[in-house]
């Protein structure tokens, strides 16, 4: 760490997320893999109805300190499933957090999930679902793994408006680092609206909650900033544009649904 815990703490400290505040700073810097997992999740599942005991599958966790956060705030059993990392690296951290007895990494790729249907009392997923969820069909595929009357929840970034035309030029211009914020991957991002849309035509989900983190784009800045000092991004700064966007276009959205109880023939 380039900077003291004491300082990194300060750089992250957010009222609006009381229960990640409790993580040791430099643990959840060290194990990021983007925008604050803890704080997502914690936003997240404000509105969830997670109960101890619980079987829930936190669907691309990275390195699972979400998994980690999950059983311990909630009380709940976690399959802490990933592709990018291994379960092994994932199991010494489960381990070394001391809820191994909660929390069981998995290693699998999103469209051959080891799971029996109806597994899960509630699936969630943070910074993930874009990656593979914006295909027509995976909610139908997915979906299946959550018992009826059991949730889905995601917390994604997003676009705050539709771009008129052309990527504005703030995104796709070569920042300071080396790096540009709008690659190809990031046509994945989309509105909240759209969305609201994607996921409303499921027959067998019912939407209950779509909305916008309030200050999403101020709030990466945050988190950009202090793993930016700690020197532990490990990719090239967003500084630049998250600066430049101000919120006009970059943010985050979540979206909660319920499978129903009798699905329609």
């Amino acid at each position: 760490m380039k900077v003291p815990s004491e300082q990194l703490a300060k750089m992250i400290k957010c009222n609006q997320f009381p229960r990640s505040a409790n993580y040791e700073p430099v643990w959840v810097v060290e194990n990021q893999m983007g925008p604050n997992a803890l704080w997502l999740m914690e936003w997240l599942c404000r509105d969830m109805d997670l109960k101890p005991r619980m079987r829930v599958l936190d669907m691309g966790c990275g390195k699972a300190i979400s998994s980690v956060f999950l059983a311990r705030e909630f009380g709940v059993q976690v399959f802490a499933n990933d592709l990018w990392i291994s379960a092994s690296d994932n199991w010494k951290r489960i381990c070394e957090a001391g809820v191994s007895d909660r929390v069981f990494p998995i290693h699998a790729e999103s469209r051959s999930l080891p799971y029996a249907e109806g597994f899960f009392d509630a699936i969630v997923s943070v910074d993930s679902y874009h990656y593979y969820g914006t295909d027509d069909l995976y909610l139908a595929y997915f979906s299946k793994f959550v018992r009826p009357g059991g949730q889905i929840g995601i917390a994604v970034p997003g676009l705050m408006q539709d771009f008129d035309g052309e990527v504005p030029e703030h995104l796709i211009r070569k920042q300071k680092s080396g790096g540009v914020f709008w690659v190809e991957e990031c046509w994945s991002i989309r509105t909240l609206d759209w969305w609201k849309n994607h996921w409303g035509h499921s027959a067998a989900m019912s939407i209950e909650l779509g909305d916008s983190l309030p200050d999403g784009c101020r709030l990466w800045l945050q988190w950009e900033r202090a793993i930016d000092a700690a020197g532990a991004n490990i990719f090239p700064s967003d500084e630049e544009v998250l600066e430049a966007d101000g919120g006009r276009f970059i943010g985050f959205h979540r979206l909660m649904a319920r499978r129903k109880e009798v699905e329609p023939r």
